[in-house]
């Protein structure tokens, strides 16, 4: 009598396990031979070194910005809705203070007699181009109109987001302009060239600027 019942319960357990198998082998089986699956490769050559440039630049400071553009597109004789585009994207890089060390000559330098003092004269710092960073720059929102719709549906190309990095390059180079990052940039050569100086034996370390340019 106790047989049957153990028998039955082993029939059971494998039938559980077989089934447990089907399963998970049709799943590799589907994963496998997924005609919808995507795969990416990555065919891009090796790059390719074009120039190299010795730098003769001191970077002295680096700031930080982000701005937001709100770029809209209105057709002349149609409303909004049907024709028109607003954009709102998110801009965000840096920029670079750099003081260029390339052209200056001896006169730049100054030491006295007894070579105890030295007298250093430097332009004053610049601003390099605003480098956006990709992962922290993107739209945040986007109003269409019916036709842009249908034009963005069936046109083969995504919409082009040059204009808005543009923008973005425009604004952030404003407000670096605006900032005190190019005098922050020469306090902090300042204080670099003082401490080399003094590091070569001058007790007395003078820095001076030239223009503003």
């Amino acid at each position: 009598m106790r047989r049957g019942p153990r028998r039955a319960w082993r029939w059971l357990a494998g039938l559980l396990f077989v089934a447990l198998l089907l399963v998970v082998g049709g799943r590799l089986a589907w994963t496998w031979l997924d005609p919808f699956g995507e795969q990416s490769i990555d065919r891009s050559q090796p790059a390719l070194l074009q120039s190299i440039q010795n730098m003769s630049r001191y970077q002295a400071a680096t700031g930080s910005f982000q701005v937001i553009v709100d770029l809209e597109k209105d057709a002349a004789f149609l409303p909004d809705a049907v024709k028109g585009t607003r954009t709102l994207f998110v801009g965000a890089g840096t920029v670079d203070a750099y003081v260029e060390f390339g052209g200056l000559t001896g006169e730049a330098v100054s030491v006295s007699e007894d070579r105890k003092s030295v007298t250093v004269t430097l332009p004053h710092a610049a601003l390099e181009k605003p480098s956006l960073d990709n992962s922290r720059s993107y739209v945040y929102a986007q109003e269409r109109g019916l036709i842009d719709r249908a034009q963005d549906f069936l046109s083969s190309n995504p919409p082009d987001q040059k204009e808005l990095y543009l923008l973005a390059e425009k604004k952030i180079t404003e407000a670096a302009t605006a900032s005190d990052l190019r005098n922050r940039a020469d306090q902090n050569t300042k204080a670099a060239i003082e401490g080399m100086m003094k590091a070569l034996g001058f007790t007395n370390v003078t820095v001076k600027y030239g223009p503003q340019p």
